[in-house]
């Protein structure tokens, strides 16, 4: 396992490299705006580099399973379109039409699907047929979750890490065979934080690529792992381990519905920009929100153990706290914006003197600079008579 994890890192580095080079020829570079407060453009490269150490890594693996075979080639479709949306800004529906075509795809090849949510509240909940919608939104719903939590320097990489550190808790070390894709991923992307957090060379950007991938490759692990006669891992438990993406996602989706917007229009009103519109500085954000996911997945380890049913309600509670308290602080600070940004124009004519006066003191500057002439002029005729 170590082996094929050192192949992920090396295969990644150099493929960073080689892509570095060409970033800014074929347009992969993510420039600075109003919503965007990096400086210089950056390359959009990290998830191509992470998925080209999975792929190489996954072929020194020697497992040819149809499962992962189908995984990867429907995420190859992912991460190309999600290269080609970072190159030309592709519309919400061509995203949301591949990334569809993809999941049917997966769901055909390999018949797994969200069947059934396990046992709630004393009953079996099969879901039949029904499961192949519930996994089309959980699997887009999931991987675009990440793609919005990718808005500060490493925070989508250290997400990813968390929920697979939670999978494997939840899984057992014992069965990390069952998650080696998730594992492989995990050290491929290495060298893309490592430049993301300028502990090494130039800074890179995941992109819509790797952000996109990551959050399909987990959404697929987890319902194909919870799906099992015998999972170790509950459909509620999947929850937890994607907790902070999924409550994050869904209390902007719910606040930008609520204001009669587009649920994909992107703003900033994610819980990374609300703390850095409150004053924490990216690298502290950064350890926060780590904390935080980490702590959520705590709280998961802990509610599994209470009767079956109740981790789901803890976990929807947990929901409407989070969407009612993120929402409040964001119009709070959203208040502030606009009062301060009515404010100002009315101070600025309170800070410059009044044209009247103005023109008053001119007057008077220049008539005392035109009477120190005259006088000195006088001065100097005197002095040439005597």
């Amino acid at each position: 396992m170590l082996f094929l994890c050192a192949i992920a890192v090396l295969s990644s580095a150099a493929a960073m490299i080689l892509l570095y080079h060409h970033a800014e020829s074929i347009g992969l570079v993510d420039k600075p705006d109003e919503r965007k407060r990096h400086v210089g453009n950056i390359p959009l490269i990290g998830g191509l580099s992470a998925f080209f150490g999975v792929i190489v890594s996954m072929c020194f693996e020697g497992q040819s399973l149809l499962f992962t075979n189908a995984l990867l080639g429907t995420g190859a479709v992912l991460a190309l379109t999600g290269a080609l949306d970072d190159r030309f800004d592709l519309s919400v529906r061509a995203r949301l039409l591949v990334q569809t075509a993809a999941v049917l795809t997966m769901i055909y090849l390999t018949g797994v699907y969200v069947h059934t949510l396990g046992h709630l509240f004393g009953y079996n909940l099969e879901l039949g047929m029904f499961g192949i919608p519930v996994t089309l939104i959980a699997v887009i719903g999931l991987l675009n979750a990440f793609n919005m939590m990718d808005g500060i320097d490493g925070l989508a990489g250290m997400l990813t890490l968390v929920s697979i550190g939670a999978i494997s808790v939840f899984q057992g070390i014992s069965q990390w065979h069952s998650i080696i894709l998730l594992l492989l991923l995990a050290a491929a992307l290495l060298p893309d934080l490592a430049a993301n957090l300028d502990l090494i060379g130039r800074k890179v950007f995941l992109g819509d690529a790797g952000s996109v991938m990551v959050g399909y490759f987990l959404a697929w692990t987890l319902i194909h792992i919870s799906q099992q006669a015998q999972p170790n891992l509950s459909t509620v438990d999947v929850l937890w381990c994607v907790a902070l993406p999924v409550l994050d996602t869904l209390s902007v989706m719910v606040r930008r519905m609520r204001e009669g917007k587009s649920p994909f229009k992107p703003d900033r009103g994610h819980i990374h920009h609300i703390m850095m519109d409150a004053g924490f500085g990216p690298h502290t954000t950064l350890v926060l929100l780590v904390g935080l996911a980490v702590s959520l997945v705590f709280m998961g380890t802990l509610t599994r153990h209470l009767a079956p049913g109740s981790n789901l309600l803890t976990f929807v509670a947990l929901s409407i706290i989070y969407i009612a308290l993120v929402g409040r602080i964001y119009r709070a600070q959203r208040a502030r914006k606009a009062s301060a940004a009515a404010t100002a124009p009315a101070l600025k004519p309170m800070m410059q003197p009044p044209q009247m006066v103005a023109q008053l003191n001119a007057s008077v500057v220049g008539g005392s600079y035109k009477e120190d002439d005259e006088k000195t002029q006088r001065k100097a005729a005197g002095s040439s008579k005597q």
